[in-house]
């Protein structure tokens, strides 16, 4: 495998894909104005242009509130969008890597989620990358759904930087604490997706391909996580930070965020051998990396 092209340009995955690239690896990111997920031809010509070993499906309409104001524009990009990429991987013959969420689920499971279990999006976000699931589903069955959740990175807007923020100014930030979930290293990601690609190259087993989870190892709330977060700022010279545990209902928001957005990653490890390491860990990493940047 020597050529990947991954849509985005500035996003999460796409920052984390190009710094893990290994070396003999070219990862080719594509964003607007030549990619744009709405168009059609726009994506069917710049996919067909580069000439890749394997595509990485990370762009995506990610305003969860806003969503709820234009649920069409969400549905054009995470739904049509996503089946645009699928045809094209279908017509090039290439492995397709869909990156989706724990939004396809309501959040009312009182455990994990699987991959088998109903899906019932609460939301206008949720919904549009649901269907992008079906469109991919439909069009290429050369292609690995990995869904994720509660991402973060030393790129972009993301919560451990608001956290990092907040708390230099403040001694107290109140957080949901009644929400679970697993945080998620984008750069952890990023591995996995290279090493997932790297089997779809060269194995055709169909046990490869359809839908898995794939998250940070342990389950948190934002709270916990919070807490975390300051607790590795202080051991790193940082003012120390408490955190006030609130309800969702303290802090409301134009879309419902599901309650539980645990995720089940035991099918990625049977049949990739792939787990992604601690969540307490990868987050550790990652606020000293931010610290040491400032």
């Amino acid at each position: 495998m020597k050529r990947i092209a991954v849509t985005g340009l500035t996003g999460q995955v796409v920052s984390a894909l190009i710094e893990r690239a290994p070396k003999g690896v070219e990862m080719l990111a594509l964003g607007r104005p030549r990619f744009d997920l709405a168009s059609r031809d726009a994506v069917l010509a710049s996919l067909r242009s580069v000439r890749c070993d394997a595509i990485v499906n990370a762009a995506a309409y990610t305003q969860v509130d806003k969503a709820e104001s234009e649920p069409d524009v969400a549905m054009r990009i995470n739904g049509a969008g996503a089946g645009f990429v699928a045809e094209t991987a279908a017509e090039l013959g290439v492995p397709l890597l869909h990156l989706s969420t724990d939004y396809v689920f309501d959040g009312t499971l009182q455990r994990p989620y699987r991959e088998e279990d109903e899906t019932g999006p609460a939301g206008a976000y949720g919904r549009s990358k649901l269907e992008g699931e079906k469109q991919i589903a439909a069009r290429c069955a050369n292609s690995v759904i990995l869904r994720t959740a509660w991402v973060y990175s030393p790129f972009g807007a993301n919560f451990v930087k608001t956290m990092l923020r907040l708390g230099e100014d403040r001694d107290e930030v109140g957080v949901v604490a009644d929400q679970l979930g697993n945080p998620t290293n984008a750069l952890d990601i990023a591995d996995a997706l290279l090493a997932i690609a790297q089997r779809l190259v060269g194995d055709p087993n169909p046990g490869l391909r359809g839908v898995f989870h794939m998250t940070g190892e342990g389950e948190a709330s934002w709270a916990d996580m919070a807490e975390a977060i300051f607790a590795a700022a202080a051991a790193r010279g940082r003012k120390p930070v408490r955190v006030r545990r609130i309800a969702t209902s303290d802090y409301p928001t134009p879309a419902r965020r599901p309650a539980n957005s645990r995720l089940d990653n035991a099918k990625l490890k049977a049949h990739y051998r792939i787990a992604l390491p601690p969540w307490r860990d990868s987050l550790d990493s990652c606020v000293g990396r931010l610290i040491e940047a400032k």
